[in-house]
């Protein structure tokens, strides 16, 4: 049943990505007085990056593969909708200073975000009262499956955390392990890792994304940048794999970024990691928004799919999703990122591997460590 939803919705997207893209390759022959740019009116709250992810298996088997990407970095004072406001993204991470998100756009009526990232900033107390200097002082991360359009938000240090797995993000691995997670600062150049820590597997799994600043002169339709980008996406990531506990890393958004997330599991070990790596683009060399991200959404959503029959063809094991098998999941990954947090060392200790039965949950909750907050939503259509 899922299969025959899946192929659906993938022929009614294909449809209506083809008609919207019609429309766009008429718009952008034409006369550029005959229509309005937009994003010459925000081209001061966004920033664009283009760049690669890089994914790499090693275990069970060995499996890699790297595709392009183009990023928006937001300034969320001008927020685009389906995401948390400045506001909200403050109370979460506890900050008081500027808050960037740095994202996919959808194009031509596709959307596809594995990972959205808020880089959240704080005014030193010091320099409120002269010149105000902001630093990067915590991350929310925003990570939505497919092709169950579920959606998870949570907080972690950008210079490097561990947190555990909190969403079935592949049919290819199970809800045990560590994301490992780090990211810069964006500038001219950013990246995200994110490496995942298996307590069988060990450190088995690494994505990185790295990407570059695009001057906004060389970008003249951002329909056109990022035309197709989120189905591209999509693809790769069902020819793909992800598992574990994430340990997470992010650097402050300036010129570069990054972002890395590495997946810990209880019986793989750290066998999983993904980085994304940018450089932001100069907003005079995009004069269009819809153009420069042309497709960005499909092209993600055809590596995700790509990626994940080839893990397939790879006689790698179908992990059916944990709603069907495990409905507290969720409780359980709130009970193991809780034990992270007061126990480090059991994050990469296999043999301390934590077991969830009944009345033992309690027992982890230890009213002295903080406690970090996920908050699981649906993903507004169409998310995949």
């Amino acid at each position: 049943m899922e299969a025959f939803y899946l192929l659906a919705t993938i022929l009614s997207n294909f449809l209506k990505s083809f008609t919207l893209s019609l429309l766009l390759l008429f718009r952008t022959l034409l006369p550029r007085h005959w229509f309005s740019r937009s994003s010459s009116n925000s081209s001061e709250s966004v920033s664009l990056y283009e760049g690669t992810v890089w994914h790499e298996r090693r275990r069970p088997v060995r499996h890699s593969f790297q595709y392009p990407v183009r990023y928006a970095l937001y300034n969320l004072d001008h927020a685009p909708p389906d995401h948390l406001s400045a506001d909200q993204a403050r109370q979460i991470a506890s900050t008081n200073g500027q808050v960037l998100l740095l994202t996919i756009p959808p194009s031509v009526g596709y959307v596809q975000n594995p990972l959205s990232v808020y880089y959240c900033y704080d005014v030193e107390a010091e320099a409120q009262a002269s010149a105000p200097t902001q630093l990067l002082k915590k991350c929310i991360a925003e990570v939505t499956n497919t092709p169950w359009g579920e959606r998870v938000t949570f907080v972690f240090n950008p210079n490097s955390d561990l947190v555990a797995k909190s969403l079935h993000v592949s049919p290819f691995m199970d809800m045990l392990g560590n994301w490992n997670m780090r990211a810069n600062a964006p500038g001219d150049n950013l990246y995200v890792t994110i490496s995942v820590q298996h307590p069988k597997l060990g450190d088995y799994f690494t994505a990185v994304l790295k990407a570059k600043r695009v001057p906004s002169s060389l970008v003249s339709d951002h329909a056109m940048f990022f035309w197709l980008m989120p189905h591209k996406v999509a693809v790769w990531i069902y020819w793909h794999d992800m598992l574990g506990n994430w340990n997470m890393r992010a650097n402050a958004p300036g010129d570069n970024l990054y972002v890395t997330i590495s997946v810990q599991h209880p019986k793989l070990g750290d066998y999983f990691t993904a980085v994304l790596k940018a450089k932001r683009v100069p907003s005079s060399l995009v004069s269009d928004h819809a153009m420069f991200f042309w497709l960005m959404p499909h092209k993600v959503a055809v590596w995700i799919y790509w990626h994940a029959l080839k893990l397939w063809w790879k006689n790698v094991s179908y992990i059916q999703h944990p709603t069907y098998t495990n409905p507290a999941y969720r409780e359980e990954a709130s009970i193991r990122d809780h034990k992270i947090q007061c126990c480090p060392m059991i994050g990469s200790d296999k043999d301390k591997h934590l077991q969830f039965e009944g009345s033992d949950q309690g027992y982890f909750l230890d009213r002295s460590c903080e406690i970090r907050q996920f908050t699981w939503r649906k993903a507004k259509w169409p998310w995949y």
